[in-house]
C-alpha cells in the first residue's frame, strides 16, 4: 500500500527551506561536531524532510544513511540535495511511514527532529529510536519546550500548542530523558534568530506562492495564515516556545 502523502500546505509552507526547523545551517553543523561523528557511522533519520542532515553530514563526516519521510516532494528535494552535494552514493531517502519503518540493521545513531509526534511523544519515539540501535547507539531528538510559562490559552494556541501540557519547560524536558531511562550527553539548542529565519521564511513563500496561485482552492486559508502568523508569532511563539536538539544515550 502506498502511504499517504502531506497535505500541500506543507510544501507551500516550507516551499525553498532547506532545514524544516528552528535551526539555521549553523546549528545543525554544530550538533554533526558536537556528537563526534566518525567517518562510516550510519544514521537513520525518520520524518528527515529535504534531508539536509544526513547530506551535509555525509559530505562533512562520511557518515552514511537512510532518511525515511511521507512527504513525496521532500523526499525528492532529498534526493536532489544528496546529487548536488555528491553524496548520493552514501545516503538514500525512502517514502515511507516513519513509525513503521524498520532499518536493514543496528544504526550508530537514529534521529527523529521536530517530529516526535510519530510515537505519541517523547517516549514513544525514544523506543522507536531504541528499537533501531546498535548497542551504545545514540539517539537524537529534536523538541519544542516554554522558554517561559504561557500565561494563559492565548499565548498557548499562538504558540502552535495544543494545551499547556503539551509541552515542558527545559528542566522538566530534560528530566523526562532521565524518567525514560537515557543519559543527556549533548545538546544544541535553538535562539531567537534561528527561529525568525525558520517563522519568516515561511512568510516569504506563502506571499509567493499566492502571488502566482491567487485562484488555487488554497488560496484564502494561506491567505489568513499569512494575515495572522506574524503577529502570533512576534506576540507569543518567539517568546514562549523553545525547541532544541537533544543527543542521548540509553543508560
Amino acid at each position: 500500500m502506498t502511504p499517504p502523502d502531506l497535505p500541500r500546505q506543507f510544501t507551500i509552507r516550507e516551499g525553498e527551506l532547506r532545514i524544516l526547523n528552528p535551526f539555521d545551517d549553523v546549528k545543525l553543523a554544530t550538533l554533526g561536531r558536537a556528537i563526534r561523528l566518525r567517518p562510516g557511522d550510519e544514521l537513520l533519520d525518520l520524518c528527515s524532510g529535504k534531508g539536509e542532515l544526513l547530506c551535509t553530514w555525509a559530505r562533512d563526516h562520511g557518515i552514511t544513511g537512510t532518511g525515511v519521510d511521507i512527504g513525496t516532494a521532500f523526499i525528492a528535494a532529498a534526493r536532489e540535495r544528496a546529487t548536488a552535494l555528491g553524496v548520493a552514493d552514501r545516503v538514500r531517502f525512502v517514502h515511507g511511514d516513519a513509525a513503521a519503518y524498520t532499518p536493514a540493521r543496528p544504526v550508530d545513531v537514529a534521529a527523529c527532529v521536530g517530529a516526535t509526534w510519530i510515537g505519541g511523544g517523547v517516549p514513544g519515539t525514544l523506543e522507536l529510536l531504541d528499537r533501531a540501535l546498535r548497542p551504545g547507539g545514540m539517539a537524537l531528538v529534536g523538541e519544542p519546550y516554554w522558554r517561559r510559562d504561557p500565561p494563559g490559552e492565548e499565548a498557548v494556541t499562538g504558540s502552535h500548542a495544543r494545551s499547556r501540557d503539551e509541552f515542558t519547560d527545559l528542566p522538566g524536558l530534560v528530566e523526562s530523558f532521565g524518567g525514560c531511562g537515557w543519559d543527556l550527553v549533548e545538546l544544541v539548542l535553538a535562539d531567537q534568530d534561528s527561529w525568525d529565519r525558520y517563522a519568516a521564511a515561511h512568510w516569504l513563500n506563502l506571499r509567493r506562492w499566492l502571488d502566482a496561485n491567487p485562484d488555487d482552492e488554497l488560496a484564502p486559508e494561506l491567505r489568513r495564515e499569512l494575515t495572522e502568523d506574524p503577529l502570533r508569532y512576534v506576540r507569543f511563539q518567539r517568546e514562549y516556545l523553545g525547541w532544541g536538539v537533544f543527543a542521548l544515550l540509553r543508560r
